[in-house]
């Protein structure tokens, strides 16, 4: 009899162990809420169509133009677009295919944001984390060498690196762009460990003898996922309006590439005679910030970890 009794307990003892495994693979998680709520997000959903579009439009673009990106049409010089001839968005002073010229200055200005918005979250996760969660004299050290960096004109640093290296080389404008857009990372990611190193989960991580690089990669970090991503969505136009204010000055990407920048400040150029020269590169460029700035601001309300019970222990 007691035989059978106990077997009947660990029977059940089990079966509410299994109903317990279901309902906690039944529970979502923060990225099915999250693609749940995008789904229902039409203005999102369109943004990420539109971007989708452009990454298409810089990529294919020049394979299905005639046209090359240094190919000079000295019959159609500054050419209006849809005129005579197959330039669908007319010739730049030189003769050179519009259309053709803001795929590829399109296709720059993506890869150099993307690349420093790498480059600057992995330094700002990295340095608010470790600030946020060591915390005293340390925290201390730490930010205030970020409000220095913060009181310098970001322009002067740039302009600095810029000059210490080659002017217009790809890898100097990753790292000088990524190099100054990682202190407010820093800070919001501070902000985030400092709440999330009061938890009861990871006090319990140092008690059992965790070291600071394994509670940071095993607790902290998969934590602070969802407000990276967010922040990362709305660091990408960040980056690709500094980057064209860069090209703007001159000191960003140099000929023969080109990138939105470039592209608008030969367009402000010629602004009185040749007016799509300006107007084509800028609205390219406008399209794709108000893009950007829509899917990152619904990706913040998507993964706000509030309406999802809180950090994962």
């Amino acid at each position: 009899m007691g035989g059978s009794i106990r077997a009947c307990g660990m029977s059940e003892a089990a079966a509410e162990s299994t109903s317990t495994m279901s309902d906690f693979r039944r529970t979502p998680s923060l990225w099915s809420k999250a693609a749940v709520r995008l789904r229902h997000n039409r203005v999102a959903m369109a943004a990420a169509a539109v971007i989708f579009v452009l990454a298409c439009v810089a990529i294919m673009g020049p394979l299905v133009s005639p046209y090359a990106v240094d190919s000079l049409d000295w019959d159609r010089l500054a050419a209006a677009p849809l005129g005579p001839g197959s330039h669908w968005l007319g010739t730049d002073r030189l003769g050179r295919d519009l259309f053709v010229r803001t795929c590829h200055g399109l296709r720059i200005s993506l890869v150099i944001s993307l690349v420093s918005t790498a480059i600057s979250l992995a330094i700002g996760v990295t340095w608010g984390a470790v600030a946020g969660l060591v915390g005293g004299r340390t925290d201390e050290l730490m930010m205030r060498f970020v409000d220095i960096l913060y009181s310098l004109p970001y322009l002067f640093i740039v302009i600095i690196l810029t000059t210490l290296f080659e002017r217009g080389s790809l890898p100097v404008l990753f790292c000088a762009i990524g190099a100054v857009g990682w202190l407010t990372t820093a800070r919001i990611i501070r902000g985030q460990t400092l709440s999330l190193a009061r938890r009861e989960f990871i006090e319990a991580a140092r008690a059992t003898g965790l070291s600071t690089p394994a509670i940071l990669l095993r607790h902290i970090i998969p934590n602070l996922v969802g407000p990276i991503v967010a922040y990362a969505a709305l660091t990408i136009p960040q980056m690709i309006l500094f980057e064209s204010f860069l090209s703007f000055l001159g000191l960003g990407v140099q000929e023969p590439l080109a990138s939105l920048g470039s592209l608008i400040n030969d367009g402000a150029q010629e602004m009185q005679s040749a007016p799509w020269m300006l107007l084509v590169p800028a609205g390219f460029l406008v399209v794709l910030l108000m893009s950007f700035n829509l899917l990152g601001d619904a990706l913040s309300d998507a993964l706000d970890p509030r309406d999802d019970g809180g950090p994962r222990d």
